[in-house]
C-alpha cells in the first residue's frame, strides 16, 4: 500500500501552527490574525525560515508596522504575540531577545460613555433581533461577540442570569438578564428554535462544539442546548471541520446597525456595540452600586480597569469646585 502525501511530508509551517493553535484553542479569528503576521514576517524577510532570524529581523518588523504602516500599538502587539507563538510554542525555542523586544503602549484613553436618553434613542431606531442584541449589550454589559456566541443552554430565565463562556481571557461569568428582556427572548428563541428543527429536517442543525466537545458528545452539536441564541441567516462552511453549519449572527450587522441608529438619532459621539457595554458600567455606578459588584459583572480582572468608569460621575475633577467660581 503506497503512503499518502500526508504520510511522506511534513506538515508545512504555517499547517504546524494552526495544528498548534486548536491544539490550545485559540479562537478561529486568533488563529486567522496569527498566520497573517507569522506569514507576512516571513515573506518581509525574503521567504527566510524563522529558525534562520533572531531580534534584528523581528524588531525590524514590529519597527516597520509603526514606522512604514502606521498601525496602532495594540495591532504591532498583536504581531508581536504571533511571533511569539512561533518560536516558542511551534519551533520549541525559548528566545529571551523576544521577550525584551520594545512592546508598543497602548494609549490609555477614556472611554465613550452615552447618556440613558441617548441609549433610548437608539434603541428606539431599532427593531427585531438587532433591537434585542443591543439591548442585551446595553442590559447586560456583554460585548458584542459574547452575545453573539450565546448558547440557549447560557440563559437562565428562572434566575435571569447569563452565564458568558469564555469571555476575553477565557474567563467564564455571570451576568444578569434584565427582566424587561425576558418575554422578548422567549419570543425570540422560539422562532431560533423553529429555524433550528427546519436544519434537522434538511440533513443539517449541527453546530460547532468548543474544546473539542464534540468528540465527547458525538451528537450534542445537534442538540437545541448547544444552538446559538442568534444565529446566522445562512448556512455556510465551517473554515475548521469543513461542515455545512449554521454560526452566529455576524458582528459587522451588529456595527452596522448601530451606526445607522445613532446617525438618525443624531447623536454626536463614537457611537458603537462596544459603548453599550461601556454605558452599562457607567450607570450602574451612578445608580449607586458598588464598584466591585461592576467588576465582577463585566468581568474585569482588576478593579483599576472599571474604576476608569468613573470618570463620568461626580468625583475627581468634576466634583471639585474651581476656585475662580467661589470668587462670587
Amino acid at each position: 500500500m503506497s503512503k499518502t502525501a500526508s504520510q511522506t511530508h511534513p506538515p508545512k509551517l504555517l499547517e504546524q501552527v494552526v495544528a498548534k493553535l486548536r491544539v490550545k484553542h485559540y479562537s478561529i479569528r486568533t488563529e486567522q490574525a496569527y498566520v497573517d503576521w507569522i506569514k507576512r514576517f516571513i515573506l518581509q524577510n525574503g521567504k527566510r525560515h524563522p529558525l534562520d532570524m533572531g531580534a534584528t529581523e523581528v524588531e525590524a518588523f514590529l519597527s516597520h508596522l509603526a514606522v512604514a504602516r502606521n498601525v496602532s500599538a495594540s495591532t504591532q502587539n498583536q504581531a508581536k504575540s504571533a511571533l511569539l507563538f512561533l518560536y516558542k510554542e511551534v519551533l520549541g525555542v525559548e528566545l529571551p531577545w523576544l521577550d525584551n523586544v520594545t512592546q508598543a503602549k497602548v494609549p490609555k484613553r477614556l472611554p465613550v460613555v452615552l447618556t440613558q436618553a441617548e441609549v433610548q434613542a437608539i434603541l428606539s431606531r431599532l427593531d427585531g433581533t438587532m433591537w434585542l442584541i443591543v439591548s442585551l449589550l446595553y442590559g447586560s454589559g456583554l460585548r458584542v461577540m459574547e452575545a453573539l456566541r450565546l448558547r440557549v443552554k447560557d440563559i437562565d430565565f428562572a434566575r435571569r442570569e447569563i452565564l458568558v463562556r469564555e469571555g476575553k481571557g477565557f474567563k467564564d461569568r455571570v451576568t444578569m438578564l434584565p427582566v424587561s428582556l425576558v418575554e422578548p427572548l422567549k419570543t425570540h428563541l422560539q422562532k431560533t428554535q423553529a429555524l433550528h428543527n427546519e436544519d434537522l429536517a434538511a440533513g443539517y442543525g449541527d453546530v460547532f462544539m468548543p474544546m473539542a466537545l464534540d468528540k465527547k458528545y458525538p451528537n450534542g452539536g445537534k442538540s437545541w442546548a448547544w444552538q446559538y441564541v442568534f444565529p446566522s441567516i445562512k448556512l455556510s462552511v465551517d473554515p475548521r471541520s469543513k461542515l455545512v453549519r449554521r454560526h452566529h449572527a455576524d458582528e459587522k450587522t451588529v456595527q452596522r446597525a448601530v451606526k445607522k441608529a445613532a446617525n438618525f438619532a443624531k447623536i454626536n459621539k463614537l457611537a458603537t456595540p462596544h459603548t453599550m457595554r461601556h454605558s452599562f458600567a457607567t450607570h450602574l455606578l451612578q445608580g449607586g452600586y458598588d464598584i466591585r459588584t461592576v467588576q465582577e459583572l463585566m468581568g474585569h480582572s482588576d478593579v483599576s480597569t472599571t474604576m476608569i468608569y468613573t470618570h463620568v460621575l461626580n468625583k475627581g475633577g468634576k466634583g471639585v469646585s474651581s476656585p475662580l467660581d467661589v470668587l462670587g
